[in-house]
């Protein structure tokens, strides 16, 4: 019997849909907000990715933040793209404030031309918006038998260590390495005890936020109620806590520090804004910044070489003692990986709460929703 893998099982009431019907459901929406049908395409691939590797907190659920900052024209969705630098190695793409996720694909695509030529390619993106989870770029490098790297800064949510304003973005970073067989090795996270799209989730389905995520402007440490939380987050009287959490003792600093390191790439660096400087999905000129990079293997050793040096890496660290508590020994990547494979044949879980909210969507745009059901659990 085959064993099938979700690393968040759902959690009622929910139901389940096919991931074809889901896609083309987001991908109508953008077009019928006149987003570019190849551009539409893509944020739909980004978003439903998103939720088949588990990662429910930048799936589908974000759609009204996309649609809302089209609405309102903070995103430009006819926005002319150019490479304003681009010179060896290097280049930087001004994403004429068009959707972070047609302006992240273009700019890694970039990037692994640049390393086919020079063995490494750079790519900054200025005047962008949120361009989802940062994993699904620097996997594309993987395709080519490169390593990926992949990292954005995001409107400020996260407390620098020893303040309890927001000033820092979430400011993820992610390094996808190739295999011989899949999965490819990838690492993404935040630089924040939790991404804030986690809380968003939570305050959508009713889920308590546990004590060290949240820090309030008066230095409480605040939990329970999501959605109290995540509205104090949006007024701005609460922040996300760094990776660590708030104190050094527990690598507060690292969080943070990495966090910093992010935004001088992504924001600094590319010319985009930084910091308190970065605006939400809804603000015009919002200036997200983004930084791609990708390596070419095979300019430092044969492919297969490589491969054959990071299976012995990768064994040695599952033939390591398990801890009691643990059932298996993960590497970076594995469990999105079974659990896409798992959902790409039995659908795609959402929160009833989010599958209704795709439904008004549908009706604000004008078109039928049409998503097909191949499961309900609503106790």
């Amino acid at each position: 019997m085959e064993v099938l893998f979700e690393k968040e099982r759902p959690i009622p009431p929910y139901v389940r849909v096919t991931v074809n019907s889901l896609k083309r459901l987001v991908k109508d929406i953008f077009i019928a907000l006149g987003v570019r049908e190849c551009d539409a395409e893509v944020v739909a691939d980004v978003l439903v990715t998103a939720d088949l590797m588990g990662i429910s907190s930048h799936g589908v659920q974000r759609v009204e933040r996309y649609v809302s900052g089209i609405e309102l024209g903070a995103v430009n969705v006819n926005a002319e793209m150019k490479f304003i630098i681009d010179n060896s190695a290097i280049s930087v793409l001004d994403a004429d404030n068009g959707l972070g996720h047609v302006a992240a694909l273009k700019a890694i695509v970039h990037a692994i031309e640049k390393a086919k030529q020079f063995g490494v390619g750079i790519v900054l993106v200025r005047r962008s918006h949120h361009y989802g989870i940062a994993g699904y770029y620097a996997l594309r490098a993987v395709e080519h038998g490169m390593i990926g790297v992949s990292m954005t800064n995001s409107e400020p949510l996260v407390a620098y260590i020893g303040t309890v304003e927001r000033y820092l973005g979430t400011n993820p970073v992610a390094f996808a390495i190739p295999r011989k067989q899949p999965p490819p090795i990838l690492y993404d996270g935040a630089l924040s005890v939790t991404p804030v799209g986690k809380i968003e989730v939570y305050s959508k389905i009713g889920k308590d936020v546990p004590a060290g995520w949240v820090i309030s402007s008066s230095g409480e440490i605040m939990s329970g109620d999501a959605k109290r939380i995540y509205d104090a987050i949006r007024r701005r009287e609460a922040a996300i806590l760094p990776l660590g959490g708030y104190l050094e003792e527990f690598g507060g600093h690292k969080g943070s520090g990495l966090a910093l390191i992010v935004d001088i790439l992504c924001g600094v660096l590319s010319g985009a804004a930084w910091g308190n400087h970065v605006g939400y999905t809804t603000v015009k000129n919002a200036n997200v910044g983004h930084a791609f990079m990708a390596i070419d293997i095979s300019r430092f050793m044969k492919l297969e070489e490589f491969y054959e040096r990071l299976e012995q890496m990768i064994s040695e660290i599952k033939s390591l003692k398990k801890s009691p508590w643990a059932q298996n020994i993960w590497i970076p990547g594995e469990k999105a990986w079974l659990t896409m494979q798992t959902r790409l044949k039995i659908g795609i879980p959402l929160h009833i709460n989010i599958f209704e909210n795709l439904k008004k969507i549908a009706s604000r745009v004008g078109i039928r929703f049409d998503v097909e059901v191949v499961e309900e659990r609503l106790t």
